[in-house]
Order: structure tokens, then C-alpha cells, then sequence
């Protein structure tokens, strides 16, 4: 399962036990949580402009050649993915309000949960094939080193104006 969705699916689960309802109840977990995915939302718009600048010496037409698709990257790609949905506390708040209401009556609200939250995963695994498959007729384009330069450096402050946010603002 993706990254992504493994965040997703590990607040389904916590939902569906009740544990994320303590950021529902607790302005602290909800704060040190919050907390937590600014900081993480800052440091990754700060690594993304930092190499980002770094890169100016290419030449505006290059292509980047393609990261190695060794095992180490697959695993920082699917621990960074993993990291942003579990940081990302208005993705417990979703799961808090929605699984509950889906939960009949006598039903186990662990199962239950679990498997709305695998539906839900796998609603959103037909979106990124989608979005994926998109890319892929735009591989050139997306590949040029200039295009690369400026789609980091947008969202890399796009990801710190996220997290300030995020850190600033009150429950």
C-alpha cells in the first residue's frame, strides 16, 4: 500500500478505536501534534528550496536524470510519505468525524473502521494512478532541469507558508 495511504489507514484504525479522539479532547495532543507537521511541513519546503538552489548550474533545457530506484529511496520516499499523513493531524479530525457515523450497531468498530479506511485507500489509489498516469505524458516537460528548479521552489514555499501557518494559527 502506498505511503500515503498507510497514514491514512493508520488514522482509520486509531479512529475507529477511539485514540484519535484525544486530539478531539485534549488541546495539548492537538497542539503538540499540530506542532509536530509544521515542523515537518517547514523542513521539507526548506530541503526542497535549499537543493533547489543548489541545482542552478544546470542548463535550462536539461533533462535531470531519473533518481535511482535503489532500495533505500523507495523506503525514505515511503517513510516521507508516511510521515506527512501521520504529522497531519486534520487527517485524524477527518477520520474522527467521518468513521464514527458509518459504524452500525453492532458491528465491531475496529473492523468497521478498517475497512472504511481501506475503502477510502483505495479511492485514493485510483486518484494518484490517475494523477501518475497524467505525469507520465508530461515526463518531458516535468523532467527539464529549469522546470524542476521552479516547481521545488514553488512548492517548497508553499510547504513552509503551510507550515507557519499551521503552527500559528489556534484550534
Amino acid at each position: 500500500m502506498a505511503s500515503p495511504g498507510a497514514g491514512c489507514l493508520a488514522w482509520g484504525v486509531a479512529a475507529a478505536v477511539g485514540a484519535s479522539a484525544l486530539l478531539v479532547a485534549s488541546e495539548t495532543a492537538y497542539r503538540v501534534l499540530t506542532l509536530a507537521g509544521a515542523v515537518y511541513l517547514i523542513w521539507l519546503g526548506v530541503h526542497l528550496l535549499w537543493t533547489s538552489l543548489r541545482r542552478r548550474g544546470d542548463s535550462e533545457d536539461a533533462v535531470l536524470p531519473e533518481e535511482p530506484s535503489g532500495r533505500g529511496s523507495l523506503w525514505v520516499s515511503w517513510l516521507t510519505g508516511l510521515g506527512t499523513n501521520i504529522l497531519n493531524p486534520k487527517i485524524g479530525v477527518f477520520y474522527v468525524a467521518t468513521i464514527p457515523q458509518f459504524i452500525p450497531d453492532g458491528t465491531s468498530p475496529l473492523l468497521m473502521g478498517i475497512a472504511l479506511a481501506v475503502v477510502h485507500n483505495l479511492i485514493g489509489m485510483l486518484w494518484f494512478a490517475f494523477v501518475i498516469t497524467g505525469a507520465g505524458f508530461m515526463a518531458r516537460t516535468l523532467g527539464r532541469s529549469r522546470f524542476a528548479r521552479v516547481a521545488d521552489r514553488v512548492t517548497g514555499v508553499v510547504l513552509v507558508g503551510f507550515g507557519l501557518r499551521l503552527a500559528l494559527q489556534h484550534r
